[in-house]
């Protein structure tokens, strides 16, 4: 008991005076989405990957898998089937011809132009097998939930370093075009296209919704 004591005492003197507040780093991170033409050192891509590498995954099964899309012609092409997609999808949504343009031109350019594009997926390869639907599916949900965790250190080390970074979830849409595109095995399932660089712009703070309403206290 005294040793318990002792260490909430220790605990109570290190907290800060106050009402705690949102570390400097979660609260400073932003979704950018223009950025300046400099490059990004290769050694900093590489903190971030590793970043993102560090980040807890289900059973420690370490399913998350990277694709540094390095040259401007892969992500040309990597942006120009996409685009075919989606121009589909915009049809048959019934949107008009100027907006299906203007939507097209900024998604050629988002993921054409950044310094750094990275495609995030996962494999199934390594996490546990089961007999029934119900718990692969739910295999497969923690194999998603763990890319998500590795994006999220991967957007505040870019932070961290300076950067400014975008999380798309275009390849959800057309995981078969992104695959095909960059000649990527089956086993690879895409799950989002993160766009890095040098930031071009300060976006504001975007609102949140009042934490009352989204916690429940039992």
């Amino acid at each position: 008991m005294r040793a318990c004591a002792n260490l909430r005492g220790t605990m109570m003197t290190s907290l800060p005076a106050g009402p705690p507040e949102v570390p400097p780093l979660l609260a400073a991170r932003r979704t950018v989405r223009f950025y300046r033409p400099a490059p990004v050192p290769e050694a900093v891509v590489r903190a971030l990957l590793e970043s993102a590498a560090s980040a807890p995954t289900a059973h420690n099964a370490q399913p998350v898998r990277y694709v540094v899309i390095g040259t401007p012609a892969l992500r040309r092409r990597l942006a120009e089937r996409m685009a075919v997609r989606w121009r589909r999808d915009l049809e048959r949504g019934g949107a008009p011809k100027a907006v299906i343009g203007a939507e097209l031109g900024f998604s050629l350019r988002r993921f054409s132009e950044p310094p750094v594009l990275i495609l995030v997926g996962y494999t199934m390869e390594g996490m546990d097998v089961y007999p029934d639907r119900a718990r692969r599916a739910a295999e497969e949900t923690m194999a998603v939930q763990s890319a998500a965790a590795a994006i999220q250190n991967l957007l505040l080390a870019a932070t961290a370093y300076g950067l400014g970074a975008c999380w798309t979830c275009a390849p959800l849409f057309c995981p078969g075009v992104v695959r095909q595109a960059l000649r990527l095995p089956r086993t690879f399932v895409p799950q989002a296209l993160l766009t890095i660089g040098y930031p071009a712009h300060s976006p504001p703070i975007p609102p949140r919704k009042p934490l009352d309403g989204l916690v429940t206290v039992l």
